[in-house]
């Protein structure tokens, strides 16, 4: 379970999960459980044993030292928080204990065994100049471990593990060491795109239009192929508030043209509801020709229902969204091409489709968006490629129900929440930084795959094996694009 390879001596342990260290007195636990996991995550029967008694040391206070840590490891893992305990852990029906309160709240759950020569664990017990073990305790307590690490096997933990450098990390990332490495040994390309879905910014709305320029500078600075933006009128939920600064999106693309050289340009997605078919055939055309024949056309569903209402459209039943989608994925490849033929879809009736001037290329892309069944059928019939959400194993359901569905060479895209953090203590700032008051640092963490880079690179490889050819970030921070750099290189072949 814990992500492993050779070469990596990093163990990846899923988040939320419960860590039981188990070993005798001075074989390491405390030392290893400080260097690897903020203290927060760590219930120690040692500085418990100081909260009820006297210090750390006060043996006489041990018993109401491990029935509080009892009720701090349940209530923990009430909560589904990381917990790694550490105290002797040598007691069977404490780890039996532990062990069914994570399982029944669904916890990764593993064992770390300190299997450290008896030796040296003397030798560090008579080193110390507090805490220093009785003698005769060690021993048994040496002499239990010989039989305890046997039984750790059969306990039913997803892993029994040796000490090594480890953290706990998004699910997304647990396997990453194995596919980092495989990019590394036998390099993939990778398409990278950025999408800018909020506009809030310290110099307000006098300031928007050079904050753009900056950031698409940076962007393409930093490698990525494409930039998108969000077709909406005002800010989503999932993000903001609906009075917070947003830019209509086809006037952003627009100015976004003028501002780069080189990376495609496209909304992620323009709702099918929003805007007369045939004029937005006409907008995407002009941005083609503007830009140089950067242009990339996306349409969905559209499912933004308060917006709808807000602006006075109407919000048709899904069936009929998605015929006038099936309708529109028609329409546009004819406006863009020569002549003023008529068009007569389902839905859909244009009786001239003059588009001049036409877009520069021959076939301006379609981008579909969504991961449902019916959208990937019609992605397959119709459109140039398809942008779905998901960990590795949705996406690569996806892709192969795509690919039954067409013999058609449809691309796939991936659009996530990516926040990239140059190495792991970077990236714990940036989670402190960022992360709501009141959401927990892991919740947080797993809901923005924040990843180091190495982290991601190995997300996005595996993502690439699952069929992915571009994948498009939404950065928290736009701050960390040097960072995102450095992945991007990763898949530059």
């Amino acid at each position: 379970m814990a992500g492993q390879t050779a070469g990596v001596s990093e163990l990846k342990l899923p988040s939320p999960c419960l860590v039981v260290l188990v070993g005798p007195g001075a074989s390491g636990k405390s030392t290893w459980a400080t260097e690897h996991f903020a203290p927060e995550l760590i219930v120690s029967s040692d500085r418990l044993r100081a909260l009820v008694g006297s210090g750390e040391d006060d043996i006489a206070a041990s018993a109401d030292a491990f029935a509080l840590l009892d009720v701090v490891v349940e209530q923990r893992i009430g909560r589904q928080l990381t917990t790694v305990v550490d105290t002797l852990g040598l007691d069977g029906e404490r780890r039996a204990r532990w062990l069914g309160l994570a399982r029944a709240r669904g916890m990764a759950c593993v064992a770390v065994g300190f299997d450290t020569p008896a030796d040296e664990c003397r030798r560090r017990n008579r080193s110390r100049s507090s805490k220093r073990i009785p003698a005769d305790v060690l021993t048994s307590q040496l002499r239990a471990w010989r039989s305890v690490k046997e039984e750790l096997a059969r306990e039913g933990y997803d892993d029994v593990l040796e000490p090594a450098a480890a953290r706990v990390v998004p699910n997304v990332f647990v396997e990453s060491n194995a596919a980092q490495a495989r990019q590394s040994e036998a390099p993939v390309g990778l398409r990278f795109g950025l999408q800018l879905g909020s506009y809030t910014q310290p110099a307000g709305r006098a300031g928007l239009a050079a904050w753009v320029r900056e950031v698409a500078g940076r962007a393409e600075a930093a490698g990525f192929d494409a930039i998108y933006v969000m077709d909406h009128f005002r800010q989503i939920p999932q993000v903001g508030r609906a009075w917070e600064d947003f830019l209509e999106s086809w006037t952003t693309l627009g100015y976004l043209a003028a501002c780069t050289t080189r990376v495609r340009l496209g909304t992620l997605v323009s709702g099918i509801t929003y805007r007369n078919v045939a004029h937005l055939g006409k907008i995407a055309a002009t941005l083609d020709v503007l830009s140089g024949g950067r242009a990339v056309c996306g349409v969905g569903l559209a499912w933004f229902e308060a917006e709808h209402k807000a602006y006075g459209w109407p919000f048709p039943a899904v069936n009929e969204r998605y015929a006038l989608l099936e309708d529109a994925l028609q329409l546009l490849p004819v406006l863009w091409g020569p002549g003023n033929k008529p068009f007569h879809g389902k839905v859909l009736d244009v009786p001239d489709t003059t588009c001049y001037p036409r877009p520069l290329r021959d076939h301006l892309p379609l981008l579909v968006g969504g991961s449902g069944r019916r959208t990937l059928r019609l992605a397959g019939r119709y459109a140039d490629a398809v942008n779905v959400f998901g960990d590795t194993v949705a996406v690569r359901n996806h892709t192969a129900y795509l690919r039954r569905t067409t013999t058609r060479p449809v691309e796939v895209t991936h659009l996530s929440t990516t926040l990239v953090g140059k190495d792991r203590s970077h990236l714990d700032q940036l989670i402190r930084t960022l992360r709501p008051r009141n959401v927990n640092p892991e919740k947080y963490a797993a809901t923005v795959n924040a990843g180091t880079v190495d982290d991601q690179i190995g997300r996005f490889r595996q993502l690439s094996e699952a069929g992915v050819t571009e994948v498009i970030l939404s950065l928290p921070d736009l701050d960390t694009i040097d960072a995102v750099a450095h992945v991007i290189s990763a898949f530059r072949v």
